[in-house]
């Protein structure tokens, strides 16, 4: 009868995992662990400067709000993943293949609601970015979050840079004594890369002009989206 070997695997040793695979997940899941972490504190931190009344105003379009949200979701989703991969921990790997795919079919949902109620879709981004102009000044992080957009896209406001009207500080009403009375951001404007000068007012009183004559106004202008 043959002997059996002096050595032999336990059931403490064996894994059906590849350890190549096991340690790619775990880094990967650790780095997004890390990215989520960051995001939060940066959120809270965001949302602590803020003055309480700024705060609560524009509530529903914080970006602080939405960066400690993803960043939380972010974290519990990406714990699953690294400490499940790590110990080998089946039920953790699970609730991480599960979270990744309620994830991806709620994307996939959203894409499929926003092309079939496309006009559906359309008004409900026009009323948070109207929402978001009327609070463009109670908000910092608001601010630079529109200012980014405006430049990024070459747009001016939701529909076209009428819509800067909604705001306080920009609107054309008679009780309005602000110097940028009839006027747009400045991130509205198009400007040359090789300008010398930059011409900071280069969005006074645009309110004031049609559409073709805004379009030529001090300097290239984008009237709409």
């Amino acid at each position: 009868m043959a002997r059996r070997g002096a050595t032999s695997v336990t059931r403490d040793d064996f894994s059906f995992v590849s350890p190549v695979v096991k340690y790619l997940l775990f880094f990967f899941n650790m780095l997004f662990w890390v990215i989520s972490m960051v995001m939060v504190a940066v959120g809270v931190y965001a949302r602590l400067l803020k003055h309480a009344e700024a705060a609560m105003a524009c509530l529903a379009v914080d970006p602080a709000l939405l960066l400690i949200s993803v960043g939380v979701l972010m974290f519990l989703i990406t714990f699953c993943g690294c400490i499940g991969s790590l110990r080998e921990n089946i039920c953790l790997l699970q609730a991480f293949s599960i979270c990744l795919t309620l994830v991806f079919l709620l994307q996939l949902s959203a894409g499929i609601v926003g092309f079939v109620f496309s006009d559906k879709a359309r008004g409900k981004v026009s009323e948070v970015i109207s929402n978001a102009i009327v609070h463009y000044r109670d908000d910092l992080d608001l601010q630079n979050l529109i200012d980014f957009g405006q430049r990024e896209f070459n747009c001016c406001g939701g529909i076209s840079y009428n819509d800067w009207s909604q705001n306080i500080y920009f609107n054309c009403s008679s009780e309005n004594q602000s110097r940028e009375r009839c006027s747009v951001p400045y991130s509205c404007c198009l400007h040359n890369e090789d300008e010398a000068v930059v011409n900071t007012m280069c969005g006074y009183r645009v309110q004031t002009l049609d559409y073709l004559e805004a379009a030529g106004w001090n300097s290239p202008f984008s009237g709409s989206d």
